[in-house]
């Protein structure tokens, strides 16, 4: 039946039930086919009857729940649909191709592909899924534009700061390349100049007071096993993830192998533990298969609050987890402070 007008909003909020077990349709005038359809329980959703590639005879498909879909965004995936069925196109096969093509499925792609070699595979997929997705994932990735990446690094930023943001650009960054290196026409939006945090290497290195300080600090300096993991840094110059999931296995005969799934090179490294360093794991409690551990369960975390406890109790601010490795190794390299006698050292030997 032909439309006699419009559909409008306040007409589609009153339509009544469909008598039990038969559906009805509520034509739009202004596009041929559009129409709202109707259950016997009330549900209404818009639907475009036409003929489409490859069938005989008209049939309705669903455009989307009225509700999910505006009326106004209905008429135009309608007429949307009308230019891909008069160029042979079927809609159900584009959208199927244009979904291959998201920012979402690419970056998918990338991950299960090459992004699951690296270390940092799970904390880019929850970058990309807690800030990016959410916002830009179900646009192809054609059409995300430089002006599109900047506002959403504008929002990062004003929420979760300029490093962050950082972050986050530097996995776009990656990943667009990755796309564009396997396509012959996609070229990246991103250019110099995005970035929100410059970043600047660190150099602190910690005096030799502010070292016997971070040593000495007592039992008010928080949990023993956060105590005896910054001592623990300090002599052997390793990286905090390093230690923080170490595990009792992988000491033996007074070293200490770094398997190679942990270590930055990719290869097994042994480090002989020195006496002081045995000393300190002798003196932790066995919870579980992790040396450091506060729950048995899991490799020592919660850093934040940890040190800043640890901070208070020993009076040394304004330093990272990282500058004891720093610190430790400017006093174990000839090119570092001046030589001096061991019993100088912050710590014992």
């Amino acid at each position: 039946m032909r439309a006699k007008k419009p559909l409008t909003d306040r007409a589609i909020r009153a339509l009544p039930a469909a008598e039990k077990g038969k559906r009805r349709l509520l034509w739009d005038a202004l596009v041929p086919g559009l129409a709202v359809r109707v259950t016997d329980k009330g549900q209404c959703s818009f639907v475009l009857v036409t003929r489409y590639p490859g069938s005989r005879h008209p049939a309705p498909r669903a455009i989307g729940a009225v509700g999910a879909i505006s009326l106004q965004d209905a008429r135009t995936r309608a007429r949307e649909w009308h230019k891909l069925i008069s160029a042979g196109i079927d809609p159900a096969q584009a959208q199927a191709d244009a979904a291959k093509d998201t920012l979402r499925a690419i970056c998918k792609e990338y991950l299960m592909r090459d992004g699951a070699k690296l270390r940092t595979v799970e904390a880019r997929r929850s970058a990309l899924e807690r800030l990016v997705y959410p916002v830009l994932g179900s646009r192809p990735i054609a059409a995300v534009r430089r002006s599109d990446i900047v506002r959403l690094l504008d929002k990062i930023e004003d929420e979760q700061g300029p490093v962050m943001a950082h972050h986050t650009l530097a996995v776009i960054r990656k990943i667009m390349n990755w796309h564009a290196a396997r396509s012959d026409d996609f070229r990246s939006p991103i250019v110099r100049g995005m970035a929100r945090d410059k970043g600047q290497a660190r150099d602190r290195v910690l005096s030799d007071d502010e070292l016997r300080a971070v040593w000495r600090a007592d039992e008010l300096a928080g949990p023993l096993v956060f105590r005896c993991y910054v001592r623990f840094l300090l002599l052997t110059a390793c990286r905090r993830g390093e230690a923080a999931k170490m595990q009792w296995s992988e000491i033996a005969n007074g070293d200490w192998t770094l398997p190679a799934v942990r270590n930055k090179t990719a290869q097994d490294l042994v480090r002989p533990l020195s006496g002081a360093a045995q000393a300190i794991l002798a003196a932790l409690p066995r919870r579980g298969v992790w040396v450091f551990t506060r729950s048995g369960t899991a490799g020592l975390g919660g850093f934040s609050l940890l040190k800043s406890d640890f901070d208070n109790a020993c009076g040394v601010t304004g330093w990272t987890l990282h500058d004891l490795r720093r610190s430790a190794r400017s006093l174990m390299e000839p090119g570092g402070r001046p030589k001096r006698p061991c019993r100088t050292l912050p710590w014992p030997c």
